[in-house]
């Protein structure tokens, strides 16, 4: 994947490289110290992944990004700050690296990128987007109100129906989103996520207990006390899938 790395500081970008260096599929064609030198390489070089600082002297990241004109790389951001977090999901960003950037977070990065490289496009509908199942490791973007949140999916130990909406319960917080169970349901790895009744979806990797419950079904306890009980018709599903 052709990348360019935009950062001012130097020292940062030649640690960016040498964090990068073991994944052969990320093919560093170019950097740059500033946004003019970005757009003149973007036009030049065509990259398909920016690497972006976004406090820059001129231009910061993002006004760099509207100014690209044509196709625009996919974009993960590189930044000290954590307050640009909104702004960023608002460019539809594929991640957001806090500085220094963590090692894991970044293999979990480069993961996703080549998950999403390798998903083939069916014939039928070969521009139709597709949309990617979301494991444990994959980050999303909540908003509740002015709060927001950028979460790892294996935090959140439940989600909740709400009529409209859906609750996630993670750490101590219990943000709305305006989603149906069944439209994530889709989304989520069912080898992690289990669909417990019509208004519960349950983080089998926080499963503390599991005890019998009326008319066949199950009642399991997660971790932080949380009580769900799965229907009768669910219980057979769940055996089926813990079991060896």
């Amino acid at each position: 994947m052709r990348t360019l790395i935009v950062d001012d500081e130097r020292l940062a970008r030649n640690e960016l490289k040498r964090l990068l260096e073991p994944y052969t599929k990320i093919e560093i064609v170019g950097e740059a110290a500033n946004a003019e030198e970005a757009l003149k390489l973007i036009d030049e070089l065509q990259p398909e992944l920016l690497f972006l600082d976004i406090q820059m002297p001129g231009k910061n990241g993002f006004e760099l990004l509207s100014s690209i004109e044509g196709k625009t790389p996919e974009v993960i951001f590189t930044t000290a700050y954590d307050e640009y977090a909104i702004k960023a999901f608002e460019f539809n960003a594929l991640d957001y690296l806090l500085k220094p950037i963590d090692t894991e977070r970044l293999k979990d990065t480069i993961q996703r990128i080549e998950e999403n490289q390798a998903q083939p496009e069916t014939a039928a509908h070969p521009h139709e987007r597709v949309e990617k199942v979301l494991g444990a490791n994959d980050q999303v973007f909540v908003k509740d109100g002015e709060k927001c949140w950028f979460v790892k999916l294996g935090k959140i130990r439940l989600f909740e129906s709400m009529g409209n909406y859906v609750r996630l319960h993670f750490d101590d917080q219990k943000p709305l989103v305006l989603k149906s169970l069944n439209n994530l349901e889709e989304r989520l790895d069912p080898n992690t996520y289990f669909r417990a009744n019509r208004k519960h979806i349950i983080n089998l990797h926080w499963i503390e207990k599991i005890e019998p419950w009326f008319s066949g079904g199950l009642l399991v306890t997660l971790q932080g006390g949380d009580k769900i009980e799965i229907s009768r018709r669910q219980a057979i599903r769940f055996k089926e899938l813990m079991s060896l």
